[in-house]
C-alpha cells in the first residue's frame, strides 16, 4: 500500500501563526522593556537592601548616605569619563548617561535614611524612574535611521579601519550622508599628528572602503590647521551622462556664467570667467578620449550665441571633425600652420590696441562696459603652434584687456609648455590622465593633496577636476561631468543665434591687420547677409533638433527673466569710438635715408642677400667684379659695353617703389618675407642694402610689419592702405 498523504485541517496553523506573531512582537519590544524592569527593580530592590543595614539607627544611617553620596559622585564622574564623545551624538549620550547615574545615586542616598516606600521617595521613584526610562526609550528610536554614523573614531566600523589605513590619530566626527552619493565627515588630529599626513592615505582609505581612488578627498581647514573634512563618494550620479543645458535666452554678455556640465553631488558645473575680479586664462588637459572635445564644443556652442562675444580657434589636427557644425559661430577658424602664426604674431599688436581703447575708456579691465568685444582665443597642442616665447607674451598680456586664452595638451610638460605660460594659465580642467603625477601639472598643489587626481586614463570620458574661472573654492577638488552634446542640436543653436552675435569690434580688426582680414574662415553674426531674414526659420529648425534629440541628451533650463535678451529687430550695431591713432602716408613724410643700422641685423641681412642673388652666367665679364654696394659705372670703355646711370629718385619715390612691392605681395595674399625679397624693389628704386634695412626697421616700428625670428617678416598692413 502507499504511503497516506499527510493532510490538514488548518486548525493547527492558528496556534502556529499566533506563537509567530507573539515572538515577532516580543522581539521588537524586549530592546526597548530593559530600561523600564531596571527603573521598576533596581531602585526598590537596592533602597530597601541598604535601608535594612543602615536605617535603624540615626548613626548609621547618617554615616551611610554620606559615604552613598560621595560614591555616587564619583561614579558619574567615572560614567562622564568614561563615555566617548567624540561626536555631537556621543555628547548627548554621555550627558544622558552621566545624569542617569547621578540621579540613582542620589535617590538611593535618599531611600538608605528615610526608607525606600515612604513618602516623597516612592513618589520620586514612580516620577523618576519613568520619566528616564521613557528617554532611553526615545533615545533607541530617534538614534536609528536618521544617517547619521554614530561610531566614535575609537570605535565601530571607521574604529576598526584606524590601524590598517593610518588614522590612530584622526577623530571623525559627525559623518552624515549627504543624500548625494557622498559622506561628509569633520575629522580633527590629535596633537602630533598634520592634515597633510591625512591626505596621504586618501588611496588606502579608498582601497579600504571599495570606493574608488578618487573618491575620497581631504580639504583642510583654512582657519585650524588640525581640522578638515573628508569627502567619501559612495555612489556616481553621473554614469548616465549629463544633458546639453540650452542657453536661458540669446544675445546674454559673456559675463553671464556658462554652464558645462554637472559635478557629482548633482550641482550645476558652471564657469564666469568674465566676472572673475581676474580673467585666468585656462589649461585643458587629459590623454586622448578623456573628453576634451566634447567639453570644448559645449563651450564654443554657449559662448556662441552671447553678444559681443568672439571666438578664434587654432586646430591643426582635427579641425572641423571636430567644431565644424559650430563653425559658423567661430570668427577665424584656423587649420593651417601658416595661418595660426600669422594670428598669433598679429595678437601683440591688437592687445596694445585694445589695451589703449579701454585707458580712453576709463577701464582697468574688460567690461560689457567697453565697445570692445570680448575674444576667447582657443589654441589646440599649442606646442606645435607658436614657441614659448610668444606665447608666453600673450598669455602675460591678454587677460587685462579682455582676451581670454584656452590650451587644450594630453600632458602639460615642460616640453610641451613651460612653466612661464603655465604660471599664468590659472584656471584648469583636468580630464583623465595616466598617471596621478601627471594631474599637477594644470590642478594646483591644494588640489591634488586632498587626493582629488583624475588618474582615470580614458575609462571616464567627461569626467575630471576644474579649478578657477569664478568656480568657488570649495568646489575645487569635487569630480565633473561635462555635457553630452547632439550635432544636429549644436548646429541649429549656432544658426540661431546668428542674430545676435557681434561683429569684432572696429579697433581690434584694424589692429590684428591683414591676417585677421585675408582670414580664412569666416564667422557668420548679425552682419552677415541673409542672417536676420532667416532668423525665424533658424529658430524653427532648433526647435524640430531638440524635438529630434535622444532622451536626456537636452535640457530646458528654467526661465531667467535677467537673462533675457531683446528681439533680433532691436539689435542695432554697437558704436565703436575709435581712439587716437596715427596712420602713416608716404606723401606726407620725407625722412631722410637711415645709414647706421645694426651690426648684427646687417651681417645677417647680408648673408642672406648674398645666399639669395644667383651665380654670375658670365664670370670673366667685365663687371663680374661689381658688388652691390658698388656705384654703377657710366661706362665700360674697355669692355664696349656701356652702363647709363639711372637718376638717383628721391627718397619718397624709393620708398613707394618698395611699399608699391608690399602692397602687391598683400594684395596676393602673401604676408611673410625675407629682405632677400626685396632685393629687386631696392635695386629699382637705385638704393643699397642699409637703406633697406632701414626702411624695414622704420616700418616695422610703424606697426606695419612684425619682424619674427631668423629674420623673416610679416605684413601687418599694407603701406600703401594704412590702417
Amino acid at each position: 500500500m502507499g504511503r497516506a498523504r499527510k493532510t490538514t485541517t488548518g486548525a493547527e496553523i492558528v496556534p502556529a501563526a499566533a506563537k509567530g506573531i507573539a515572538s515577532h512582537l516580543i522581539g521588537k519590544i524586549a530592546p526597548y522593556a530593559s530600561p523600564w524592569v531596571a527603573a521598576a527593580t533596581l531602585p526598590p530592590l537596592a533602597g530597601f537592601a541598604t535601608n535594612s543595614m543602615w536605617g535603624d539607627s540615626a548613626m548609621s544611617a547618617g554615616l551611610a548616605s554620606a559615604g552613598l553620596a560621595i560614591s555616587g559622585a564619583a561614579l558619574s564622574t567615572v560614567t562622564w569619563k568614561a563615555t566617548p564623545s567624540t561626536s555631537k551624538t556621543g555628547q548627548y549620550r554621555r550627558a544622558q548617561a552621566t545624569a542617569s547615574v547621578a540621579a540613582g545615586m542620589g535617590w538611593l542616598t535618599l531611600a538608605t535614611a528615610a526608607g525606600p516606600f515612604g513618602h516623597p521617595t516612592l513618589d520620586l521613584w514612580l516620577m523618576g524612574g519613568g520619566l528616564f526610562a521613557a528617554a532611553w526609550n526615545l533615545r533607541q528610536l530617534l538614534g536609528q535611521g536618521d544617517g547619521a554614523v554614530t561610531e566614535e573614531s575609537s570605535g565601530g566600523a571607521l574604529g576598526k579601519l584606524q590601524a590598517a589605513i593610518g588614522w590612530e590619530k584622526v577623530a571623525v566626527k559627525d559623518a552624515k550622508g549627504t543624500g548625494k552619493g557622498a559622506v561628509r565627515a569633520e575629522i580633527e588630529v590629535t596633537p602630533g599628528g598634520t592634515i597633510e599626513a591625512v591626505q596621504s592615505t586618501t588611496a588606502r582609505v579608498a582601497a579600504a572602503l571599495r570606493v574608488p581612488p578618487s573618491g575620497v578627498v581631504v580639504t583642510p581647514d583654512p582657519e585650524d590647521g588640525a581640522r578638515g573634512v573628508v569627502s567619501l563618494r559612495v555612489a556616481d550620479l553621473l554614469k548616465d551622462g549629463v544633458a546639453f543645458m540650452l542657453p536661458a535666452a540669446f544675445g546674454m554678455m559673456p559675463t553671464h556664467p556658462i554652464p558645462l556640465g554637472m559635478y557629482a553631488d548633482g550641482e550645476l558645473w558652471w564657469i564666469d570667467p568674465f566676472s572673475a575680479a581676474i580673467l585666468q586664462h585656462v589649461l585643458v588637459m587629459g590623454v586622448t578620449g578623456a573628453g576634451k572635445s566634447e567639453l570644448l564644443r559645449t563651450l564654443l556652442a554657449h559662448l556662441a550665441t552671447r553678444a559681443k562675444m568672439t571666438i578664434f580657434l587654432i586646430d591643426l589636427a582635427k579641425g572641423r571633425q571636430t567644431v565644424g557644425h559650430v563653425a559658423d559661430g567661430i570668427d577665424w577658424l584656423i587649420q593651417d600652420a601658416k595661418e595660426a602664426k600669422r594670428l598669433l604674431r598679429s595678437l601683440p599688436a591688437a592687445i596694445k590696441a585694445r589695451g589703449d581703447v579701454l585707458a580712453s575708456e576709463g577701464l582697468d579691465q574688460w567690461t560689457p562696459k567697453s565697445s570692445l568685444n570680448a575674444m576667447l582665443v582657443w589654441v589646440e597642442e599649442a606646442a606645435d603652434v607658436a614657441d614659448f616665447e610668444e606665447l608666453e607674451e600673450i598669455a602675460r598680456k591678454a587677460r587685462s584687456v579682455g582676451i581670454w586664452l584656452g590650451i587644450s595638451l594630453q600632458r602639460a610638460t615642460w616640453g610641451n609648455l613651460s612653466t612661464d605660460i603655465r604660471a599664468n594659465l590659472q584656471g584648469a580642467v583636468c580630464m583623465g590622465v595616466d598617471k596621478p603625477a601627471d594631474a599637477s601639472f594644470a590642478l594646483p598643489d591644494s588640489v591634488t593633496d586632498a587626493g582629488a587626481v583624475p588618474a582615470w586614463g580614458s575609462d571616464r570620458p567627461g569626467y575630471g577636476i576644474s579649478t578657477g574661472m569664478g568656480i568657488p573654492q570649495d568646489r575645487w577638488t569635487m569630480e565633473v561631468r561635462s555635457s553630452l552634446t547632439d550635432r544636429d542640436v549644436l548646429a541649429a543653436l549656432v544658426a540661431a543665434a546668428a542674430p545676435y552675435r557681434d561683429p569684432l569690434d572696429v579697433m581690434t580688426a584694424e589692429a590684428l591687420g591683414q591676417a585677421y582680414a585675408q582670414r580664412g574662415h569666416q564667422g557668420t553674426n548679425r552682419t552677415t547677409p541673409g542672417v536676420q531674414e532667416s532668423a525665424a526659420a533658424a529658430m524653427e529648425a532648433l526647435q524640430a533638433a531638440v524635438a529630434a534629440a535622444p532622451a536626456g541628451l537636452v535640457a530646458v533650463p528654467e526661465p531667467d527673466p535677467a537673462a533675457q535678451a531683446p528681439a533680433p529687430a532691436a539689435l542695432a550695431p554697437t558704436p565703436v569710438q575709435d581712439a587716437d591713432r596715427s596712420a602713416y602716408d608716404p606723401q606726407d613724410d620725407d625722412m631722410d635715408e637711415m645709414d647706421e643700422v645694426a651690426e648684427m641685423e646687417i651681417e645677417e641681412a647680408r648673408a642672406e642677400i648674398l645666399g639669395a642673388i644667383p651665380g654670375d652666367p658670365e664670370p670673366d665679364a667685365a663687371y663680374a667684379d661689381l658688388t652691390l654696394e658698388d656705384d654703377v659705372p657710366e661706362a665700360d670703355e674697355d669692355g664696349g659695353m656701356e652702363f647709363v646711370a639711372r637718376d638717383r629718385v628721391s627718397t619718397e619715390e624709393a620708398r613707394n617703389i618698395l611699399y608699391t612691392e608690399l602692397d602687391g605681395w598683400v594684395q596676393r595674399n602673401r604676408l611673410e618675407f625675407e629682405p632677400a625679397d626685396l632685393i629687386p624693389a631696392t635695386v629699382a628704386a637705385g638704393r643699397q642694402r642699409p637703406w633697406m634695412q632701414g626702411e624695414l626697421k622704420r616700418l616695422v616700428e610703424m606697426g606695419l610689419i612684425q619682424r619674427d625670428g631668423h629674420g623673416s617678416y610679416t605684413i601687418l598692413h599694407s603701406p600703401l592702405q594704412p590702417a
